[in-house]
């Protein structure tokens, strides 16, 4: 991370070879655009503990600890949106018995009995913690903001105390990963465990133990191993899980790496003798830990997502708050995290990420009109208010290289779509057929080649025009059709 000067140059001319190889010549205008940053600075939010974060279709995601209903999620496309992202609620599903001490919701993406669909894994409880369970919901379709409907206390029959649930993919198998004890939680020093699972909310077979606190770093404070996060790479599969006490700032990641065949086999996993990430008293970082990890945009660089106190005396609470940095790969194949970075430093943001502008499309032949949506329909109108129902952050298209499609500026997620020849602001569902849909190809404009035109992904005989002020896709065979499907970029 120390070479930061050189890799953002590095980015930032990849970032523009791309969009002119994406997007062609784009005409940006300074009046009315936002530029977007390539650096960001740690921490993302005021208060963020046991965070999980992923990057998926065109915006990142992230959870923390809400402490009790409901779990809230916050998305952006961009890391200097996330910092400003409002928390949104997703999942408010919190009977007695499962509503105090929520916990650690993370989400995955996985192929269950009805298809894809997102399941956040969280701990609750009925406040005394012997009462801790992992519960899991699952999502209704693919979008990672829900609705989410609960599918039961992961553990089913077994009610194994639990917490911090996770889960991994091993040679086609799911697998249920969490922190929890032989029997009560008084008396045991919680330890991480894994066992196979039937389906996303259901664990089947007998559970193995695969790590407990046993060297020195792992019981300062209180012996403790949770958190568990899985991370594969090279066909390798790791663990890291957080130990000792969190109160204290000694709090930090350990790492179990797959050794063997057997991932319920205890001997088939090796533990690292020593922390792999910890506090860094010069740059005031102290008990990092409860991590998660995540891919640039571009796919290229690997992320960990962890939580932090900026000082030795904050504790288990609400001082912790959320940071990120990329991490590298050693020699042999384990992952090599660094040192944890001070709170303010400069760093690039992950690789891939869109650096534009907002912008707003200009009618060529109603310059005095804009694109604009309006109760999620769509149309060219003068003297837009709010001003930002007229702007859109131009960015790779959703079907693929080569396209482009148009995000509401006030409605992260949401996008131009086209359906039978009309256009709406819809949420992306993450279908293929969103994707086409809402995908264009911006070519020199067809009534004056300084301004652009955009060609239907799906539908290439067509064009985006507007015609009685609405926007429409239609084919284009007269003047005046053709000055309707020109537009400026401002």
């Amino acid at each position: 991370m120390s070479d930061t000067g050189p890799r953002r140059l590095r980015l930032v001319a990849n970032v523009l070879l791309a969009l002119v190889v994406a997007f062609g010549t784009i005409v940006v205008s300074s009046a009315g655009a936002q530029a977007q940053t390539a650096t960001f600075t740690n921490p993302l939010n005021s208060s963020g503990a046991d965070p999980w974060m992923t990057y998926y279709q065109g915006n990142y995601y992230q959870m923390t600890t809400p402490y009790a209903g409901p779990i809230t999620m916050r998305r952006a496309a961009t890391i200097a949106g996330l910092k400003n992202a409002a928390a949104v609620p997703v999942f408010n599903d919190f009977p007695a018995g499962r509503n105090r001490n929520v916990w650690a919701p993370e989400f995955h993406f996985l192929n269950g009995p009805n298809g894809w669909r997102w399941y956040i894994y969280y701990s609750a409880g009925n406040g005394d913690i012997e009462g801790q369970r992992v519960h899991v919901a699952e999502s209704a379709g693919t979008d990672p903001m829900g609705p989410y409907t609960y599918k039961g206390m992961v553990f089913g029959a077994d009610d194994w105390w639990g917490i911090d649930g996770s889960v991994v993919t091993i040679g086609g198998q799911l697998y249920f990963t969490w922190s929890g004890v032989p029997g009560r939680w008084t008396g045991n020093d919680p330890s991480i465990y894994i066992v196979a699972m039937g389906n996303p909310w259901t664990v089947t077979g007998a559970r193995t133990q695969i790590s407990t606190p046993q060297h020195d770093w792992e019981v300062q404070g209180t012996p403790m191993n949770e958190g568990p996060a899985a991370l594969q790479h090279g066909g390798d599969t790791f663990i890291t899980y957080s130990a000792s006490a969190c109160q204290g700032p000694d709090y930090k990641l350990g790492l179990l790496e797959l050794t063997g065949t057997n991932p319920l086999s205890a001997s088939a996993w090796t533990k690292l003798p020593e922390p792999v990430f910890e506090r860094n008293d010069a740059a005031g970082v102290y008990g990092p830990g409860h991590n998660g990890f995540f891919t640039s945009p571009d796919g290229t660089e690997n992320w960990i997502v962890y939580h932090a106190n900026t000082s030795p005396t904050q504790g288990c609470g609400g001082t912790r708050t959320t940071r990120i940095q990329e991490f590298t790969w050693n020699a042999d194949g384990t992952p090599n995290f660094g040192t944890p970075v001070s709170v303010g430093t400069v760093l690039p943001v992950p690789s891939g990420e869109t650096v534009g502008a907002y912008n707003r499309l200009q009618s060529y032949n109603f310059p005095d009109r804009y694109v604009r949506h309006a109760n999620f329909d769509v149309r060219i109108d003068p003297s837009v208010t709010p001003a930002q129902d007229a702007q859109f952050r131009i960015v790779r298209g959703l079907a693929g290289t080569g396209t482009v499609s148009f995000e509401s500026v006030n409605y992260p997620g949401h996008y131009l779509r086209h359906s039978n020849h009309d256009f709406a602001l819809v949420p992306n569902d993450g279908t293929a057929l969103f994707a086409a849909d809402a995908s264009f190809r911006q070519v020199a404009g067809l009534a004056d080649a300084t301004a652009a035109s955009f060609q239907s992904y799906n539908h290439p005989d067509r064009y985006l025009r507007h015609y009685d002020y609405a926007l429409r896709l239609d084919t284009i065979t007269t003047a005046t059709a053709r000055a309707d499907a020109t537009f400026r970029i401002l």
